[in-house]
């Protein structure tokens, strides 16, 4: 598959805002036919076996004595309960995937917006919360899941349905990717953090009224959003009775990024070549150029 190119480029203007706020939102810069092709390859990815259902695994966690990731007052509703369904690396098992994180427009304008020479593939994910899925998204910082460390890493968020605020927009903390904290990865669907791991506790920022600005994008197919691995963000259910919320999200890294192995955060098989400290290699395929 020959490389994709954007319906545009990116402009300084996203640039500096990319630096300064730590997103930005890209308005139209991806075809829509490309998004519209990854609509099956995420229906084979659901019914996979490797496709994680959060649900479900917040029932387990709570089994197993660890927490609560439910509200009692949701559970007892009787609302429609939708599902939040995710999983992690579908490139290293469908070549849609493997093409999309690498062929398509994605990795140049990571380079763009990174002001990077050359861009690595780290994983891609699937996120899709079905109408009515309760669950929210806590606030995280997903530097603090990577084994890596550099400056220049970042996730870019695709939606291919109409996403806004009711349907779980995710929500950024504007500027926090300039705090050098070191937080803990949480448990994705709370702000619990993962036992074992090292640092700071990530703040909930719903509770710390005044103290941040918080920012968020309606999105349809064809915008992108753009955020550093550092910036602090989340997202709530999805509300709507009848749309769904699906996108993919591939993150990237950029120049002189090394292994670095983050204590709790669990390690993944095809990366068992990288060397703590030394640069990455192919483990993380070449993106860009």
């Amino acid at each position: 598959m020959e490389r994709i190119s954007p319906t545009r480029a990116v402009t300084q203007d996203e640039v500096e805002t990319f630096w300064r706020d730590g997103v930005v939102c890209l308005r139209s810069i991806l075809p829509l036919d490309l998004v519209a092709s990854m609509e099956a390859p995420i229906e084979d990815a659901l019914s996979g076996t490797a496709m994680a259902n959060l649900s479900e695994m917040a029932d387990a966690l709570e089994s197993g004595g660890i927490a609560r990731l439910v509200d009692d007052s949701v559970a007892s509703s009787g609302a429609p309960r939708g599902q939040f369904r995710a999983g992690t690396d579908h490139w290293l098992v469908q070549e849609e995937f493997r093409e999309f994180a690498l062929r398509s427009p994605l990795p140049g304008i990571v380079a763009s917006l990174l002001q990077s020479d050359e861009v690595r593939l780290y994983e891609d994910s699937v996120l899709v919360k079905e109408p009515g899925t309760q669950e929210k998204t806590g606030f995280h910082q997903d530097m603090a899941y990577f084994h890596l460390d550099g400056d220049l890493v970042c996730t870019t968020w695709v939606p291919l349905d109409v996403v806004t605020a009711e349907m779980g927009a995710v929500r950024f903390v504007v500027g926090s990717h300039l705090d050098a904290t070191k937080y803990r990865p949480t448990m994705f669907v709370s702000e619990l953090a993962i036992p074992g791991t090292e640092g700071a506790e990530v703040p909930d920022y719903d509770k710390q009224v005044g103290e941040a600005r918080i920012i968020s994008f309606d999105t349809a197919p064809g915008d992108l959003t753009v955020h550093h691995a550092r910036t602090i963000h989340a997202a709530s259910g999805n509300l709507s009775r009848t749309q769904r919320r699906r996108a993919i999200s591939v993150r990237y890294t950029g120049d002189n990024t090394r292994f670095r192995v983050v204590a709790g955060s669990p390690m993944k098989e095809h990366h068992s070549s990288l060397v703590e400290g030394e640069l990455l290699n192919d483990a993380c395929p070449l993106a860009w150029p």
